[in-house]
């Protein structure tokens, strides 16, 4: 069933495998969904991983923009295609480990949603600052629906509240 046109932003990470080349490959896929338009891809930048079994490798996330019609729920079900299309295989035991692709659906306009499958907007997007600074460089002005900032404000104060998060590196 379709909707009104909603911006969604969904954040791409990849720490196993060709990780430029998965990004590369699900933004695509991104793009050519049903009543979806791809707005913006995100420079890569290499992260270290967070809540990762020790000796995880490196991170390459970036972040992207959605104009869509697609309801939060048939979104969210393209995006866990697209992560099993490149490879992806969830186990439910391994939360956290390693990926070829993890694809979060972050924001769907304005919504505020809390169902067994998904949480909007992304529960912990707002702590995160491998989300906030690709999102931050193509959507700087999306407002948070719960929070009532901007994704400008929320990484300003992630990065004053945690000076000392590590720097991310951008890649070409």
């Amino acid at each position: 069933m379709l909707s009104r046109m909603v911006i969604a932003a969904i954040a791409l990470g990849s720490n196993l495998g060709k990780r430029q080349a998965a990004l590369r490959a699900a933004a695509a896929r991104l793009s050519a969904l049903p009543a979806s338009r791809l707005m913006a891809l995100a420079t890569f930048r290499q992260t270290e991983p967070v809540l990762a079994p020790a000796g995880s490798p490196t991170f390459l996330n970036s972040a992207v923009t959605l104009d869509t019609e697609l309801l939060p729920e048939d979104l969210l079900a393209h995006l866990l295609q697209v992560e099993r299309d490149l490879g992806r295989t969830r186990d439910p035991d391994s939360r956290n480990a390693p990926r070829t692709i993890d694809l979060d659906l972050l924001l769907h306009g304005d919504a505020v949603l809390d169902s067994p499958t998904l949480t909007l907007p992304h529960p912990r997007m707002h702590e995160r600052l491998f989300v906030l600074q690709p999102l931050a460089e193509i959507a700087p002005d999306l407002v948070h629906p719960t929070c009532r900032k901007t994704i400008r404000q929320l990484l300003a104060e992630l990065l004053r509240a945690h000076p000392d998060l590590p720097v991310t590196i951008e890649t070409p």
